[in-house]
């Protein structure tokens, strides 16, 4: 019983000390000075949201390496973040749904830039059909594209990490992992795949004592790209249609304090009560009804 006790209030005492560390985080976050030497991996790098991050990232010293299926839009791509400073820029033809590619992409980084530091896994698309009206095959097309896809890019990068105990997943989800929208089912569900994935691959890194890698899930509303084309918010007060450059910046500061959470708008937090829990939290809770295995 003596022994129970103690042990509820080292954990209240560590609750107590991890509350207080989060406040002064929260007020003043750790705050990357420079991304110099940095090699980042922007999947879906042709255009939108990824090309935009890419141009964000040119500037600060980091090695680019783009991926995407459309080599005249990643060229672009890689000619504009050269006009916006960057010093080193690879693009790579690669269908990230396809992992036996990705792998092979994968290993000719490592070969002629080196070993990722940043992955940021952004591709992804969209049908906008009702569930009854989606195929089996294009099911199975969006999950491969928009969650498969980071399965194998993580599989491919995290162990570099891992070893080196150094490096950030950064993950483009969406307001659709949150809660289900109209016409959504196929991206809804897998968003929300990477949603689950990427807090379940925080947690084992965390209980593995690996905490210099960092993870960031990016969960905005829509965005102005080609995939949200047309699209209109009912209450843009509320729920505001991003401009892609925005997103992207803000995707980059989120890297730079290290947040584990990018919700834009702030608004959408209400969907989801884990987002006003400090994420040290949920990890120690994690450890107190022992979760860990092996």
């Amino acid at each position: 019983m003596f022994g129970c006790i103690l042990k509820i209030l080292q954990l209240l005492k560590y609750l107590i000390c991890s509350f207080f560390k989060c406040l002064i985080s929260s007020i003043c976050p750790p705050c990357k000075t420079t991304f110099a030497g940095e090699i980042v991996l922007i999947t879906g790098a042709a255009n939108g949201i990824g090309r935009q991050i890419a141009l964000a990232f040119a500037p600060l010293g980091a090695i680019l390496v783009l991926w995407d299926i459309d080599d005249e839009g990643n060229k672009e791509t890689r000619r504009l973040a050269e006009n916006y400073g960057a010093v080193r820029v690879f693009t790579y033809h690669c269908d990230c749904s396809n992992r036996e590619e990705v792998y092979q992409q994968a290993d000719k980084v490592r070969k002629e830039v080196g070993d990722v530091t940043i992955l940021v896994n952004n591709v992804g698309t969209v049908l906008g059909k009702k569930f009854c009206d989606t195929s089996g095959e294009d099911f199975e097309k969006i999950m491969r594209v928009n969650f498969f896809s980071q399965v194998w890019t993580c599989k491919a990068f995290l162990p570099a990490m891992i070893a080196r105990n150094r490096g950030h997943l950064v993950s483009i989800a969406s307001a659709g992992g949150l809660l289900g929208l109209y016409r959504g089912t196929d991206y809804c569900a897998s968003k929300s795949a990477v949603i689950g994935m990427m807090e379940a691959i925080d947690s084992e890194l965390y209980h593995s004592g690996k905490h210099g890698i960092k993870t960031t899930i990016v969960c905005p509303y829509f965005v102005r790209t080609r995939l949200a084309r047309g699209f209109k918010s009912e209450c843009p007060l509320l729920l505001p249609v991003f401009d892609p450059a925005y997103v992207a910046c803000r995707i980059v500061d989120a890297v730079r304090k290290e947040k584990f959470y990018l919700v834009m708008p702030p608004t959408l937090r209400l969907f989801g009560l884990k987002f006003l829990i400090p994420r040290i939290f949920i990890l120690l809770f994690e450890s107190c009804i022992n979760l860990q295995h092996g």
